[in-house]
């Protein structure tokens, strides 16, 4: 950091580690063993274990989801349904902007690439403190806007039954297949697959450190959407953004977890100081405050920067999941930044719409990792594939040559053989390897 930069508040705790606690990897790779070898015994015993839930079964039938969705009051249900219109159409223009097509590179050598959806995820919904219903608009409807034919979703029981708003939601979203399991063994069943459960070729949605945990120990047997941490927001404010409006909007992330960064970056030490301010002023009425008050005083940061170039510089280093942009023109920031999950421009948008309704995807790269990926879209339920064919003789020998020789630099024999085979079939190349000869036609 610049030694022009004033940090004016300093967070307590150290950066959250991109491993996970030893204690919490030991936990998750003994579920995941037992779940490997015992199945749907295995997942009965840790969901009791751990959720005192043991249902007959834990997939819903229509008639249980029916039920439970009768439960749910009709506006609920109704802002449920303007959610994932949103966010349904934002998906919808993402998959017709990847194209499949066909090239001709040489006379006679077609070259073609295709987006084919995976047959099978699954999709995670949290619940506990915070039923993320939002995670089953941007993963089952995602998936199932990419094309993917079975979507098999799973969420934790809420007080020994069924959410209502999460089934609602996952239902709604088009959700092949539901079940009321949580955790660590609701991951390990879908992606290994049990007795009654069909494993999923990748797995999405955000969870807590053992859900996140077990989806790093799973990968390579099955995909996943990115590794995820603590929710992080981060800020750039010039001198006429609203302190006020500034604080709300760090409290909301805040709200996530006590782990959650808060982090503004600020041209205006004014601006800086009636932040802190206000949020010491709304915490102490925030119902969340026992969750946003640790993770703001562990976590929140305020820096004091002398420009903006040396604001945007400064959040690229922190390459955030949550960037919110509150400056006189907040578009210059399309044009400055390129290490963040998602950018919020302006004060009539927040990061709030972006996790909820707008129609954006909120899962998103935490801990650093939107310095190489971007989050969950419907590209990523998809497999870009490549084909190749050649019909003319004449290239086919040509390319026959060419690859023979780059072949014998590489010391693959076997490779250059093969494409001798073609020089000589449909050229003039002799092969020197074998007494065999191709009639010309």
């Amino acid at each position: 950091m610049s030694a022009q930069h004033q940090t004016i508040k300093v967070p307590v705790a150290v950066k959250t580690s991109r491993t996970s606690r030893p204690e919490i990897v030991e936990t998750v790779a003994d579920v995941i063993a037992d779940v490997r070898a015992h199945g749907d015994a295995a997942v009965r015993r840790w969901s009791q274990k751990f959720d005192g839930w043991s249902p007959e079964s834990y997939r819903l039938g229509p008639d249980r989801i029916a039920s439970v969705l009768s439960s749910v009051p009709e506006t609920v249900l109704d802002d449920l349904r303007f959610a994932q219109k949103q966010i349904r159409g934002f998906a919808q223009a993402q998959r017709d902007s990847l194209t499949d097509f066909e090239v001709e590179t040489l006379p006679g050598v077609f070259l073609g690439q295709r987006n084919i959806p995976i047959s099978a995820a699954g999709a995670y919904v949290p619940g506990g403190r915070y039923p993320l219903t939002a995670s089953a608009h941007m993963t089952v409807l995602t998936a199932k806007v990419a094309g993917v034919e079975r979507v098999a979703a799973t969420t934790p029981p809420d007080r020994g039954a069924p959410p209502p708003v999460s089934i609602a939601a996952m239902h709604l979203a088009g959700a092949d297949e539901i079940y009321v399991m949580g955790g660590v063994q609701a991951v390990a069943a879908l992606a290994l697959g049990t007795e009654t459960i069909d494993a999923v070729d990748m797995f999405a949605g955000p969870g807590n450190a053992y859900v996140a945990e077990a989806k790093r120990q799973l990968f390579g047997e099955v995909g996943i959407d990115l590794f995820a941490g603590p929710t992080e927001v981060l800020i750039v404010a010039d001198d006429t953004a609203d302190p006020f409006v500034v604080a709300t909007d760090l409290l909301s992330q805040a709200e996530h977890g006590p782990d959650s960064p808060t982090v503004l970056i600020t041209t205006s030490e004014e601006v800086g100081r009636r932040t802190i301010a206000w949020v010491d002023e709304l915490l102490p009425d925030l119902p969340t405050g026992g969750v946003a008050g640790p993770a703001w005083r562990d976590h929140g940061e305020v820096i004091v920067v002398p420009t903006l170039d040396a604001a945007y510089a400064l959040a690229d280093e922190y390459a955030s999941e949550h960037v919110q942009i509150l400056t006189a023109e907040p578009r210059e920031a399309l044009h400055r930044m390129r290490n963040y999950g998602a950018l919020f421009l302006g004060d009539k948008t927040c990061v709030a719409y972006g996790d909820k309704v707008i129609g954006t995807n909120h899962v998103l790269p935490t801990l650093g990792a939107a310095r190489y990926t971007g989050g969950l879209w419907v590209g990523k339920y998809l497999k870009t594939v490549t084909y190749q064919e050649i019909r003319d003789a004449g290239s086919s020998a040509r390319l026959g040559e060419i690859c023979g020789r780059a072949s014998r630099i590489e010391n693959f024999e076997g490779h250059a053989r093969s494409a001798d085979v073609r020089a000589a079939r449909y050229g003039s190349a002799r092969l020197d390897w074998t007494d065999h000869t191709f009639e010309q036609s």
